[in-house]
């Protein structure tokens, strides 16, 4: 049975509740967090000035040959290791480098191919449905425009701007969990959704280092500041870096570094 309303109700019958200008039930938008960086201008040029001496020229994990295997290979690492994902796509890409070739493979081939890789069977299905989406829009290319990347099935905001980066050098910045932990973890640029960190990070990297930025703070937080514990000994920032966790303030030798292991393009 409905309670009656109390007759010396506060809020006028035809008012909306406070909160609620227009009257409906949507709750009040909240304002957009914006983050903010601990570190000054001077601070972030040394950050990355280091981190370009030690890897002048770093190269993504993920191996590939072209344009188009490069976004394969970025759409299967999702939830997977690169090395996984390397041995999966050496023998797929040898035989489909082309949309067109991927194509004519179809799902069960692609499938049999990446059945190491987790969550293969979505996946073998993007593969296929963003080849035809390729050829039936784009001409068999992949282009160079986040809008039109993000439209491929399988692909995101992520992986549009690593192949954005990595193929057609635009400075954009991929946010995986490595650099969103470094983001939030150093807080150089904190944020509670990855493309808050994105933003961040767009803000206060300065434009000579942004061609190469993204991988620079891939490998230093899959190689240096760890998820489960920094490895502060070897950081040629730990003099700058602000992280709470930090258990070392004398920066490592800066010595240019050669990669952990065999990188880049499909020989």
């Amino acid at each position: 049975m409905t309670s009656p309303k109390p007759k010396n109700s506060s809020t006028p019958e035809n008012e909306p509740p406070p909160g609620r200008r227009d009257g409906s039930n949507a709750k009040p938008r909240a304002r957009p967090v914006r983050s903010h960086s601990r570190y000054s201008p001077a601070e972030v040029h040394e950050i990355f000035r280091r981190f370009s001496v030690q890897r002048p020229e770093p190269k993504g994990e993920l191996e590939h040959i072209n344009a188009f295997t490069l976004l394969v290979a970025v759409v299967l690492s999702a939830q997977a290791t690169d090395v996984g994902v390397n041995k999966a796509t050496r023998a797929l890409f040898k035989v489909a480098d082309t949309p067109q070739k991927m194509l004519a493979l179809g799902e069960a081939r692609v499938g049999d191919y990446i059945r190491t890789v987790g969550l293969w069977r979505n996946k073998a299905k993007n593969v296929i449905a963003l080849s035809e989406a390729l050829i039936r829009d784009h001409d068999g290319e992949v282009p160079d425009d986040r809008d039109h990347l993000v439209k491929l099935p399988g692909v995101g905001r992520k992986t549009a701007n690593v192949v954005l980066n990595m193929a057609f050098g635009q400075h954009t910045m991929a946010v995986d969990t490595h650099i969103f932990r470094i983001g939030n973890r150093l807080g150089l640029a904190p944020g509670k959704t990855p493309e808050q960190v994105e933003q961040g990070l767009l803000r206060i990297i300065p434009d000579e280092y942004m061609r190469h930025a993204h991988h620079w703070l891939i490998l230093h937080g899959r190689y240096v500041c760890k998820a489960r514990k920094p490895d502060c000994p070897v950081c040629v920032i730990a003099d700058i870096c602000k992280a709470e966790e930090k258990t070392n303030d004398i920066p490592a030798p800066l010595v240019e570094i050669a990669p952990l292991e065999p990188v880049g393009e499909i020989q």
